[in-house]
């Protein structure tokens, strides 16, 4: 696995706590780069189905190339890997290309494998977290990395398994259209979660905008959006399953 490695704009994991009886450790494979928390270092088994989850994807844009560069839906044919399948339908369902999809669509994948190894287990993949866990959870909502974070959301155990993923139009490397701080959204579904969350994030172009991205999501609920937080400048909309907290 080599040294630990952080990219400037995930400097944040150095100073993310973690409980008795837990440990965090980093799995990077290419340009998949995920920091858990489990109950036993889990990082070369991880490591390991990291490159069979990114060889399907890879296998599959030989083929279809569009499928790594487009920024509209796609479909696919239900002989495509389990992966590619889910990420097209979390593109279809938001109107956004299926990579869009990938960070969270890959941090299920990572986390639902090796639950029966740790009960406990929180993956996080560039702000885009997929999490099991048998206790209550305080999760960071971090919009501007130079303040630190400042709330969070409060899950409960009974809440869990369920991902949150995040979009940024001005931190992060990821494609953002959008202009606003932060878009977060709660789903039971991964690749969907990520998918939401660009395509809420892209429709910031000024502060008012937290509203209609509210709107939006509240409108994805049948298909199992369950909360949103956004934040634009002075501007903060919250819907659903969002039980905020200040941190100390």
């Amino acid at each position: 696995m080599g040294d630990r490695h952080l990219s400037h704009d995930r400097v944040y994991r150095e100073t993310l706590p973690v409980r008795s009886g837990e440990v965090g450790f980093q799995a990077a494979v290419g340009e998949s780069d995920l920091w858990v928390v489990a109950r036993r270092d889990l990082s070369r088994e991880i490591a390991d189905y990291l490159h069979q989850i990114r060889g399907h994807i890879q296998a599959y844009s030989v083929m279809h190339p569009e499928f790594l560069t487009s920024l509209v839906p796609l479909d696919v044919s239900g002989s495509a890997p389990e992966i590619v399948r889910a990420m097209a339908e979390a593109g279809r369902i938001c109107s956004v290309g299926p990579m869009a999809a990938v960070a969270g669509a890959v941090a299920q994948a990572g986390a639902d494998r090796f639950r029966d190894e740790s009960p406990d287990l929180l993956v996080e993949n560039g702000g885009d977290l997929y999490l099991h866990s048998t206790k209550d959870r305080t999760v960071a909502l971090l919009a501007e990395p130079e303040s630190g974070a400042k709330i969070g959301l409060a899950i409960g155990a009974e809440e869990f398994p369920l991902a949150l993923c995040s979009s940024s139009g001005k931190v992060g490397h990821s494609l953002s259209l959008g202009q606003g701080d932060l878009v977060t959204v709660r789903a039971g579904s991964g690749p969907l979660a990520d998918a939401a969350a660009t395509a809420l994030a892209n429709m910031i172009q000024e502060d008012r905008d937290v509203g209609r991205v509210v709107e939006q999501a509240r409108a994805w609920e049948e298909h199992g959006i369950e909360g949103v937080f956004a934040q634009s400048g002075k501007k903060i909309a919250v819907w659903g399953k969002m039980e905020m907290v200040a941190l100390s």
